[in-house]
């Protein structure tokens, strides 16, 4: 009981509107890349960000869905009343490591949900980044996080920002800024409920989700948000995605 009055909360809080996503000032994304957007409760209390990547498979990150707790998805009737919706499967990469995350080291922050009935928001296509990926490189974050730190009831609607890539990135890891401020002040960004949110780069074929974001700061590194955004590259772990949705019936 104590773990659905928690999923109940935290649902609560999502639905007590006005809400916005993402900080820094980040527009609405009802449609394009933010239509794959889904929210996810947890019975802990806790509410993160995901997208479709088929009408039953959800991909967002392992640190959101760890063991010990139920989860659902939260969607939208014709009246924008929200919906609980169930989730039947729970899929973490065997990589993931908490442990190490906590360290702030890389890690294959990946996971993936399984629906029980089909979501209604558009699927969108899962890939990996182009390589080389180079700092200047464009990307686009999509969320349903809050845009005032500590306020869960600022989130709840999708809004998408678009950054670049900082530092040096690799496969095992992203760092994206706001162009405007490079991380030095405050600017667009992930916050708490954005985690797990699809990473999209744009390529021949259109916009697809090359990862996903695992951890936020403040200006210049500091705790917070609207500094840097981190996300965790599918390149190593798109073959998993595949075997796993394979496992579960569906084919990418």
């Amino acid at each position: 009981m104590k773990r659905s009055l928690a999923c109940l909360a935290a649902f609560a809080v999502l639905s007590a509107g006005p809400a916005h996503a993402i900080v820094g000032g980040a527009p609405a994304a009802t449609d394009g890349i933010g239509g794959s957007v889904v929210t996810i409760v947890g019975s802990r209390g806790n509410f993160c960000s995901g997208a479709l990547i088929a009408p039953t498979l959800v991909l967002t990150v392992a640190h959101c869905v760890q063991p010990g707790a139920d989860y659902k998805i939260v969607e939208y009737d014709a009246n924008r009343q929200p919906q609980l919706r169930d989730v039947k499967s729970v899929a973490i990469h065997p990589g993931f490591s908490m442990q190490t995350m906590l360290a702030h080291r890389a890690t294959a922050d990946v996971a993936l949900l399984a629906l029980k009935v089909p979501a209604k928001e558009k699927s969108a296509e899962l890939g990996v980044p182009q390589l080389p990926i180079a700092s200047g490189g464009k990307f686009t974050i999509a969320g349903i996080g809050v845009t005032v730190r500590g306020d869960g009831k600022s989130g709840g609607i999708v809004r998408s920002a678009p950054l670049v890539a900082t530092g040096k990135p690799g496969t095992l890891q992203i760092r994206l800024v706001d162009p405007a401020g490079q991380g030095t002040r405050e600017g667009l960004g992930a916050c708490t409920g954005d985690s797990g949110a699809p990473v999209f780069e744009e390529q021949p074929s259109g916009a697809v989700i090359i990862g996903v974001v695992s951890w936020s700061t403040g200006p210049n590194g500091a705790s917070g948000c609207g500094g840097m955004t981190g996300v965790t590259p599918l390149t190593l772990y798109r073959d998993w995605i595949v075997k796993i949705a394979r496992q579960w019936g569906l084919a990418l």
